[in-house]
């Protein structure tokens, strides 16, 4: 291949030679999100080990989705109105101090699964407030041309952490206690920390909407006005509602080897992952963003299909990671969608939306994925049967929602871009 091809199919990594701001949010966010994988596998392990109930699992996804529905909404007007950069290091503080209360109840002669619960909500709570400002934050740091670049090299850093962090979950929670497990998140919380405490302050648009239900309300009639944005939501939300079958990993694990390839359960999703990510070059240059979209979200229904019929350790892991990749083409398209579209001065409320949309499915797809669990299907069954429904519920929403699989983001730079000096415009003759 020669050096013209490798540049167009290859990582571009413009956004960290140019943004120094995003240097330091890219490598704090990728350290900070190698801890939190470990912990995101070692929670439903040790709720599994305390109840061996599948469903007990499965509700860690309801205790964690009831508040985030609210503080989504809360986080993403606190987002234009107030400095992004401070909301997000704040929220990392409140991560970093539950991640202590993990440390203490691990340390003690019976661990409290009530206690798990809670800490499961209050994250979920926590990270309400904070993904929408660093989401909104990021197309502040970097060009609008530069943002598939950006998606794609955010993506990168979650994905290597996600790959890094399940892996060494597995290894440590065959080896040694789970008090050593939330440490290692413990530490991780510093480089983070250290990072964001570097980044220049990135204040909220001019004339800024104070939070309220009103400034809630229009991000919410700003996203269903716009097809393209309700597309996305709607057919994320099936695909991890019917394919997210996260919550049967620990009992998987026992059916393919024991807990010494859990972490490989988790890991080989990010495998793909990653393959799609290097290989993004090609993101830049399609513009036909909803098609995209809509076959990767299908090709993840197959995926998880593959998942539930495997009985070998490897066919698993290679549908894992089949799976995995395309669920990264369809989240860098919709990144795009959302960074290249949205208007600065509504990016915090409909970063909450997307939150929303990218979070319920999985989260309740992990109480559907137990519950079917314990049915005639099994483990297995509850898996493939998702991912049957995933694809069947793509199908319809592709036939549902034209102008979505229409969509053409060649103009959405041109129309963020306008919308943006109409609202600054607006701002200036109000301050007069």
């Amino acid at each position: 291949m020669t050096d013209r091809p490798r540049r167009r199919l290859g990582l571009d990594l413009t956004p960290l030679r140019s943004s120094r701001d995003f240097r330091l949010v890219f490598a704090g966010g990728a350290v900070s999100g190698f801890g939190s994988f470990i912990t995101y596998v070692t929670i439903p392990f040790q709720v599994a080990a305390i109840t061996h109930d599948p469903l007990a699992v499965g509700l860690l996804g309801v205790f964690e989705l009831v508040p985030l529905l609210v503080m989504a909404f809360v986080g993403g007007a606190l987002a234009d109105f107030l400095d992004r950069r401070l909301l997000v290091r704040g929220g990392e503080l409140a991560l970093a101090a539950l991640c202590g209360v993990l440390l203490v109840n691990a340390l003690s002669d019976r661990p409290h699964l009530w206690l798990l619960y809670l800490v499961a909500a209050a994250t979920a709570a926590i990270d309400g407030v904070q993904r929408p400002a660093l989401e909104a934050m990021l197309p502040r740091l970097v060009t609008p041309e530069e943002i598939p670049a950006t998606s794609a090299l955010q993506s990168l850093g979650m994905q290597i952490a996600q790959l890094g962090g399940p892996a060494l979950a597995g290894v440590l929670l065959a080896t040694v206690d789970l008090a050593w497990v939330y440490a290692i998140d413990l530490a991780t919380f510093a480089v983070s920390l250290i990072c964001l405490s570097l980044v220049r302050a990135v204040p909220p648009p001019p004339d800024a909407d104070r939070p309220s239900i009103r400034s809630v309300a229009t991000g919410l009639k700003y996203a269903k006005n716009r097809p393209e944005l309700l597309g996305t939501y709607l057919v994320d939300i099936n695909a991890m509602f019917f394919g997210m079958p996260q919550a049967l990993y620990p009992f998987l694990a026992m059916q393919l080897g024991g807990p010494k390839v859990l972490g490989l359960l988790y890991a080989a999703p990010a495998v793909g992952s990653l393959l799609a990510t290097v290989g993004s070059g090609w993101t830049g240059r399609v513009h036909r963003h909803g098609l995209m979209v809509i076959i990767a979200a299908a090709l993840w229904g197959v995926g998880i299909v593959g998942v539930g019929l495997s009985h070998m350790l490897w066919l698993t892991l290679f549908c894992l990671a089949f799976a995995g990749a395309a669920d990264m083409v369809s989240g860098i398209f919709r990144m795009i969608i959302w960074s290249q579209t949205i208007p600065d001065h509504l990016r915090g409320r409909l970063a909450g939306i997307e939150m929303l949309s990218y979070t319920t499915g999985p989260l309740l797809g992990q109480l559907r994925s137990g519950m079917m669990a314990r049915t005639r299907l099994g483990v297995g069954g509850s898996i493939w049967v998702g991912g049957v429904l995933c694809v069947v519920g793509t199908a319809a929403l592709a036939a549902a929602l034209p102008a979505f699989v229409r969509y053409d983001g060649a103009n959405g730079i041109a129309r963020k871009k306008a919308e943006d000096e109409a609202w600054i415009a607006a701002a200036a003759a109000r301050a007069q």
